[in-house]
């Protein structure tokens, strides 16, 4: 017979497990610890449970990303818009949509982890010049925060757009970071405000930060051994199977 007692055991267990692959799959490629973490936990628990867990180990790592300083400021000059977009977009659809929750929130997810990986997986390359980005960037954070507050993930449209800026492979990635710790932080504002984060969820937040770096640390040395190509492939397909599942499931 299961007990209480198993059952935490257990729950902790495969969250732990979770956040280890999302922070080895970040370290890999650059992102995806949201985009995992919340596709595989909501497979057992509410989207907006899967939300507080998620905010510590994302904000935490994706400071981290945001390095070097040095080059900073240059790349925050060029997607500045874009955080003010992601700002509005994530309150505002946090106001009016509420806490990710429920079977809207499950099908939103599972749509938006499909998007994703198909845009991934087609290989296209866009590119968007700078006269654009200043009308564009706005546009694209606001849509990637509604995004965000529906269902927890930051990637879309934000990651597409920030390829499309033509970065160097480490602003890219520096990019990347500071777009996700602007989400981490508005949303878990958003949550606060909707009531959907409970103080109950911090402890758990933090416990998740231990196999989240443990898991990016493993990540970036085995970036060094492994074909990002062939990895990243394989990511985005197991991403697209598990979206089109949770959306199914949810029945809309």
């Amino acid at each position: 017979m299961t007990t209480p007692t198993n059952d935490a055991m257990s729950f902790w267990a495969a969250a732990t497990a979770v956040y280890l692959l999302a922070g080895v799959i970040k370290g890999v490629v650059g992102l995806g610890l949201p985009t995992v973490s919340m596709g595989l936990l909501a497979l057992w628990m509410s989207p907006v449970q899967a939300a507080a867990l998620l905010i510590v180990p994302s904000l935490v790592t994706n400071i981290w990303q945001t390095g070097p300083r040095a080059t900073f400021m240059p790349v925050l000059r060029r997607i500045g818009g874009m955080q003010v977009g992601v700002v509005i977009g994530t309150l505002g659809g946090a106001l009016w949509l509420g806490v990710p929750a429920g079977a809207w929130a499950s099908f939103a997810l599972g749509v938006a982890l499909v998007v994703y990986a198909v845009w991934g997986l087609t290989g296209r390359q866009l590119h968007v010049s700078d006269a654009r980005a200043r009308w564009l960037g706005p546009l694209v954070g606001i849509v990637t925060g509604l995004v965000t507050a529906v269902t927890g993930v930051f990637a879309v449209p934000a990651v597409p757009y920030l390829q499309a800026l033509g970065f160097q492979r480490d602003s890219l990635i520096q990019a990347m970071g500071i777009s996700f710790t602007t989400s981490t932080v508005v949303l878990a504002v958003g949550l606060i405000g909707n009531g959907g984060y409970p103080v109950s969820a911090l402890g758990g937040s933090f416990a998740m930060l231990v196999p989240a770096i443990g898991g990016m640390v493993l990540g970036t040395w085995l970036r060094q051994r492994l074909s990002v190509a062939v990895f990243k492939r394989c990511f985005l397909i197991g991403l697209a199977l598990l979206g089109l599942y949770m959306a199914a499931r949810a029945g809309l």
